[in-house]
């Protein structure tokens, strides 16, 4: 199975594109809504949190993991390679800035995400690695984790914060925008509404996808260690109607959840 966790719903944006593109291969995804958001911690505590999550999903039967998680792709990368050695695991922010590489004009590109993602520099630094003159703009936001969890996507509270967040970038005269969280596409439509129709907007789930595709196409014994054609499991920490909700308005069909219990 491919493994996908994050902190809490906002994996779910990887595992809708994993069903979209990757059909075929059986899934099982953890929310660890219990401890969210990763945001906010210490690198050293989402390092921890995240070797947990990818311990589960391995013994939930995964081969192949996705950190669906901006912050644990930011902070605890290495320490899971580390940590596993053999488990191919992809993370959710080199192909977005790769996206964003390819599709800017005047190398101006904006970065939202959560503190410990902006606080990493991680964007920046990969960036200036191109050594080709772009400009990098971020801002973190803190609140819209949150607000995604508590499912307040349409609410005018969250189209304020969200035009707050973003009218620093908006005057930076970026032409790209990487969602450097899988949460945020799920305010896709507002946030490319404030931001503007010049500016595209890079979908950090869309892309890595696209990468783990290219992956399994040269990696036969990856792919035939997945299963194919089962029914998808979906994990959290804490199970609540709005957890339910959302999942089954983002992927279009019934989820079934279970919750489970992670130390």
């Amino acid at each position: 199975m491919i493994g996908i966790f994050d902190s809490g719903v906002g994996g779910l944006t990887v595992v809708k594109e994993v069903m979209k593109q990757l059909p075929q291969y059986q899934l099982v995804y953890f929310g660890d809504t219990a401890r969210t958001p990763y945001g906010n911690k210490s690198a050293e505590l989402v390092t921890r949190y995240a070797i947990q999550d990818v311990r589960l999903l391995l013994e939930k039967g995964a081969k192949l993991i996705i950190a669906g998680c901006n912050t644990a792709s930011a902070v605890a990368l290495d320490a899971l390679k580390r940590e596993f050695p053999d488990v191919p695991i992809f993370n959710v922010i080199t192909p977005a800035v790769a996206k964003a590489v390819s599709i800017t004009k005047v190398r101006r590109i904006g970065v939202i995400g959560t503190t410990a993602t902006i606080g990493s520099g991680i964007y920046e630094r990969l960036l200036r690695e191109k050594n080709n003159g772009y400009q990098v703009f971020q801002q973190a936001c803190p609140l819209l984790v949150p607000l995604v969890e508590e499912n307040w996507l349409r609410k005018p509270e969250t189209k304020m914060i969200v035009r707050g967040y973003l009218s620093g970038l908006k005057a930076k005269s970026i032409d790209a925008l990487i969602l450097g969280c899988t949460h945020y596409p799920l305010l896709r439509t507002l946030i490319q509404a404030k931001v503007g129709r010049r500016v595209r907007v890079v979908d950090p789930a869309e892309e890595t996808v696209k990468t783990v595709q290219r992956f399994l196409a040269t990696h036969q014994d990856i792919d035939s260690a997945l299963a194919k054609n089962g029914k998808h499991i979906f994990y959290f920490s804490d199970v609540t109607d709005k957890v339910r909700n959302i999942a089954t308005h983002w992927l279009g069909q019934p989820v079934k959840i279970e919750q489970i219990k992670i130390e």
